[in-house]
């Protein structure tokens, strides 16, 4: 392939239509300034695609994994979380799911893999399992509702955060279940929550479709648990005891 033809194909790949149209006009001396010229183009679109999906992830402030106190945990896989960066479970649209007690972790591993996913150009969205479930029982009329329900539905990667931390009606139960349902074997779903499986009917207390929505989550899944005390009182009692010595210093 010649190198106006190669550039040629660039310029149509990112839709350059009026570049196309005059593209008779084009000598060989101006070829290196027009390869230069697709080049910042393809560089500023993958950019601003980057912040777009980033912004639309909603993933927050959070601790990258390079600041993770992986000593803290009683009990906790770190090869296993290792491998799930690398994010073969999206190809194959299974689901994660972190159990563990407040303040262990699961959050922050959960937003470091959305993030890792945005970078490798997948759509992500994290949200807090109240607010999803609050927003979607919330809705005004069927349409509104399909309308909230297919935005949940369709990134590639959902991440539902903090499932287990309030108790829910059953229409909040049932609302989870059709999240889950549409997503089944279609796209990857990452659920963080303080309960075993076991504890469900608490959170959803009479619902009748938890069988069925534990069910739906955990096949093609994996479930990694983490065990340990809170690491979020840890820093709060450091930071007490920095205050303490502080003033102490101030007072002699």
């Amino acid at each position: 392939m010649t190198e106006q033809a190669s550039l040629k194909q660039q310029a149509s790949a990112l839709n350059m239509y009026g570049l196309l149209a005059n593209w008779p006009a084009i000598t060989d001396e101006q070829l290196p300034w027009l390869a230069q010229w697709l080049t910042w183009e393809l560089v500023e679109r993958k950019q601003r695609s980057l912040q777009r999906r980033l912004a639309s992830a909603k993933l927050g402030r959070f601790k990258t994994l390079s600041e993770f106190d992986w000593q803290w945990p009683q009990k906790i896989d770190q090869q296993a979380v290792q491998r799930l960066m690398q994010l073969e479970f999206l190809s194959d649209a299974s689901n994660i799911i972190f159990m563990g007690g407040n303040g262990v972790g699961k959050s922050t591993i959960a937003q470091n893999l959305g993030y890792q996913a945005v970078m490798q150009g997948y759509t992500v969205l994290f949200t807090l399992a109240a607010n999803m479930l609050n927003e979607l029982a919330a809705q005004d009329g069927d349409n509104a509702l399909r309308r909230r329900l297919a935005y949940y539905a369709k990134p590639q990667l959902l991440l539902i955060d903090e499932v287990g931390y309030l108790s829910y009606s059953n229409r909040h139960a049932d609302l989870l279940f059709e999240i889950i349902n549409r997503r089944y074997e279609k796209n990857a779903t990452i659920v963080t929550t303080n309960r075993p499986f076991s504890e469900w009917n608490e959170v959803f207390p009479n619902a009748a479709c938890v069988v069925s929505l534990i069910d739906r989550l955990v096949h093609h899944s994996e479930v990694i648990a983490i065990e340990g005390e809170s690491y979020r009182m840890k820093e709060a009692q450091e930071q007490a005891n920095k205050r303490r010595g502080a003033k102490k210093g101030k007072a002699k």
